[in-house]
Order: C-alpha cells, then structure tokens, then sequence
C-alpha cells in the first residue's frame, strides 16, 4: 500500500483516532522508510568526476562518540558552539498533507547527518499555528523533554524557524540544546565553504542570525561604571549608566558585519571583471541551478570533466566553479555551477550569497537540475522557483528543467514531470544517459550571433578563424589561393576585425 493509501485510511479513521495517534504513525513510517536520510547507496563516481581529492579530505577526520561533556542544563553556560551529535527531530502537521509533513522531516534529517549527527528519533505535531511561546505547546514540549531524556538526546533540532523567545522557553524546558533549520543549514554552510568569498559570506549570514539571538546571564548584564568609580578619574561629565556587556557583543558583531560587506564588495569587481571579459569575447553563459544534492556537480562533471566535489549530502558544494565547455555545434560557452537551494533557504543567506546568485541572473541560459527520483520533485521546482524570484533578472533567463538521476526514478515520475514542464530533457549524470540530447538542446537554446560576413581570411590570420570557428556560426567555409572563404554569423566586434583584415576577391 502506497502512501497516499496510507492517508486515505487515516482520513476514514479520523473520527476515532485521536491527532496525536495519527502523527505517530507519520513519524513511525518517515523513520522507517527513510532508514538513513540520504539517499542509501552512498555515491558512485565515473570517470568524468575526477580523483575527487576534496571528498577523501572530507571524510578524513571522522567523530569519535561518547566524548561529550556537554552540561546538563544550557542555562549555565554563556557562549556555546553548535555540536550536533545524537538529535531528536520535531516538526509541525499544518495545513498540509500527512505526505508533505513526511518529506519535511526526512529533508530534516538529511540536513542533521550532513552537520555530522545522528538521529535518534522525531516527534510530528499536528498543530495549525506554532505555539507563540515554545513552538510547541507547553504539554507537548514536557513530553518532548520525556523523549529526549529517555534516549540521550544533546540537542533538538525543530524543523522551523524559532524566534528567540521560543528557543529560550524551549530549551529552558528540555534542558538540551535547541537548534532550528536556519541554525542547522548555517552551520553545514560553515562547515563546506573553501573559498575567501564563500567563508565571508557564510560568516555574514551567520552573525544576521546571530545578532538578535544574544543572551547572557550574570555579569553579562551588568554595566560598565562611569566617572571616579571606574578607576580613571575622569569625573565630571563621564558618569552614566554605561553599556552592558551584551550591548558591547553587539556593537562588535555590527562592527564585524560591516566590515564583511566591505570586504564581500571589493570581491564583487573581480567577478564583474571576468563576467566582462566573457561578454566582450561574446562568449555564452550558462548556469546550473536546483535543489541542493540534486546531481548540479555531477552534470558539470560530466559536461567539462571539471573534477568537482561529488558527494551524497545536502550543500556538499558551495563555492560556484565556472568552466568551458563545448556545444554539439562546436561553439564554446561558460558553464556556471552555483549553490544548492533548499525549502525555507534563510533569507540571510540569500543576502549574503547575492554576489554569487547574479551569476544565475547573468547567464543566458539556466538549466534547472531536479532528481526525478526524489518524492516531491514538484516541491523541489517551487522551492528553487521561489529563490530566483528573490534574484532581480533570473526569472527572465530561458529555463530548461533537466530531470537528473533518470536511471533511479519511476517511469510515472519522469512522465509526470514531463507533461508539467514541457521545456524538459530527461538524463542521468550517472550514466552519461540524455547527455548527446542534452548538448544539442544547449545548443539551440544559445544566443546566436546577429552579424554575417563573407569573407576571405589569409593564412597568416588562422587566429581569427579559430574564434570563428568557437564563437561564430559557420554556414560555408572553403580554403581558396589567397586564403580561409567564411560565410558565417559573428558578433559586431569579431565582424570589424574580419572586415579589416579581408582579402579583396
């Protein structure tokens, strides 16, 4: 019986069975079914991914368990740093279907075990709105503690954003961490970035997110002393109630953070200068974007055999990476590998990686990589749709929705996302399946070039050939006495250098 039988049944039997029941069942099946969160199977490499040194220096270090000192009550600490270890996962069933909260929670679990931990259990409430106080509910929340101390739980991960109110009230009940989906995706963020840019734009998100979420306790409130008290003796006119040290954290963070968008907007010109360079030879851009894990590396892989990190976890790669590549017809473009997109991405990152997304807005082609495999590939659409429109100019590049992991999906899935996306092609990065269609279709979808020119080249200029040959659109190419006869389209700065070096028939 599939899931939505599953459902069918739970909604005949709701006048019996109470909510709670039926949101155990729904955690009983996401812990069944998911087994581990990541697709099982690990991941598979070909030829085309290169030596992949970056994943054997991932999985280098390895987490050792039962070394946690962690304190039993968070409150008696001021500073502390996210360490997921063993998790237990809470969500909210609200106006959506049992199926949808069931996808929520395995993403959720996925994005624990990327951070590096173990999930022990989940808790799915059917609830309409959070609770303003502890998200949960107070009772809810006391059977919440139950849970987490009768399987050893460090933290609780909820599957939401919390304000810091909620976080507080929760953890002074469970008496463990509590880390929500933001905090969660900015530390596996923390975690991948290699580049100077990308570590300065993770560090700006997270000090966003940090920023109203301060708090202390103790000396952390008390306030620095003015005038004779202070010890400097500067008396009259410098008494005053002073800044407390939480003021002071904060005035550091501003500091900091203003200083990162310094630092993030002198990186931007170097970008620009490349992005430039590229418009001015007149070479095609194309970018891949998509949900995160959704096969965008491997494609790349595939298409310029750039090597880049292949891994089977959420936000594996996060640098962009852009490399040449070769259409069917022989024209050379750029291909652009951007950063994954997830439900709910927070919007801080969104901000932050700003500089990094123009390059989805300054493409002329996009190809939206989804897994066709996936069970909510139509939610993955949306959610990445959703992210573009945040991005001033992507949602007026041209589209083309590449169903990845065709050898993993069901038939049915393929034809349904097929008959919903009529500008799709179905391959498997895997495989090497649909790639020949794949580059025709690039092709295609390029800009043309929109000058003719008949000319004869000499010899000496087999320069301006070969970027003929790369950048143009060749109708008749024939070797004559005085030298290379071209009937082609080229852009208006390579026609003027033609023209100029023409030989007269």
């Amino acid at each position: 019986m599939d899931d939505r039988e599953h459902t069918t049944d739970e909604a005949q039997d709701a006048p019996v069975r109470s909510a709670q029941e039926v949101a155990d069942d729904v955690v009983a099946r996401v812990l069944a079914r998911a087994g581990t969160a990541v697709q099982a199977g690990g991941t598979s490499h070909t030829a085309f991914d290169g030596d992949q040194l970056d994943l054997e220096e991932r999985t280098s270090l390895r987490r050792v368990a039962g070394l946690s000192t962690e304190l039993q009550d968070v409150s008696e600490v001021e500073y502390r740093q996210l360490r997921l270890e063993r998790v237990v996962l809470v969500g909210l069933w609200g106006a959506g279907t049992a199926e949808e909260a069931e996808n929520s929670l395995r993403e959720l679990a996925a994005l624990a075990e990327t951070a590096g931990s173990e999930v022990l259990d989940g808790l799915l409430q059917r609830r309409r709105t959070p609770d303003p106080g502890t998200f949960l509910g107070s009772g809810k929340a006391a059977e919440l503690a139950t849970l987490v101390a009768a399987v050893g739980a460090d933290t609780v991960v909820v599957d939401g954003e919390l304000a810091p109110s909620q976080r507080r009230s929760l953890e002074d009940i469970v008496k463990v961490k509590v880390v929500d989906r933001t905090a969660l995706i900015l530390d596996i963020f923390a975690q991948h970035a290699k580049s100077r840019e990308g570590k300065a734009q993770v560090e700006l998100a997270q000090l966003e997110y940090l920023l109203p979420r301060l708090r202390g306790w103790g000396e952390s409130m008390s306030r620095q002393a003015g005038g004779q008290v202070g010890g400097a003796g500067a008396g009259m006119g410098s008494r005053g109630p002073g800044e407390t040290k939480i003021e002071l954290d904060r005035r550091r963070i501003r500091t900091r953070m203003a200083k990162l968008r310094r630092e993030i907007a002198a990186m931007a010109p170097a970008r620009a200068t490349k992005r430039a360079s590229r418009e001015r030879n007149a070479v095609p851009s194309v970018a891949i974007a998509g949900y995160t894990n959704a096969g965008k590396s491997s494609l790349l892989n595939r298409l310029t055999h750039a090597g880049v990190l292949v891994e089977n976890a959420l936000f594996a790669t996060l640098d962009p990476t852009v490399r040449r590549a070769e259409a069917a017809d022989g024209r050379v473009y750029t291909l652009a590998d951007t950063v994954g997109f997830v439900r709910h991405l927070p919007h801080q990152l969104v901000e932050a990686f700003r500089s990094t997304l123009e390059e989805v807005a300054a493409a002329d082609l996009i190809l939206h990589v989804v897994d066709a495999s996936h069970p909510d590939p139509e939610g993955q659409i949306a959610a990445v749709r959703h992210v573009f429109a945040d991005i001033p100019g992507a949602m007026d590049v041209p589209e083309i929705i590449v169903l990845n992991k065709a050898d993993l999906a069901s038939p049915e899935a393929v034809a349904r996302l097929r008959s919903r996306e009529v500008h799709s092609i179905v391959v498997s990065a895997r495989t090497g399946e649909g790639i020949a269609e794949l580059n025709e279709l690039i092709a295609d979808q390029l800009p043309r070039p929109g000058v003719e020119v008949e000319v004869v080249v000499p010899y000496t200029r087999g320069d301006l050939v070969s970027r003929v040959h790369e950048h143009g659109d060749i109708d008749v190419e024939e070797h004559t006495p005085t030298g290379t006869r071209l009937r082609a389209r080229v852009d208006a700065g390579l026609a003027a250098e033609l023209e100029a070096v023409a030989v007269a028939v």
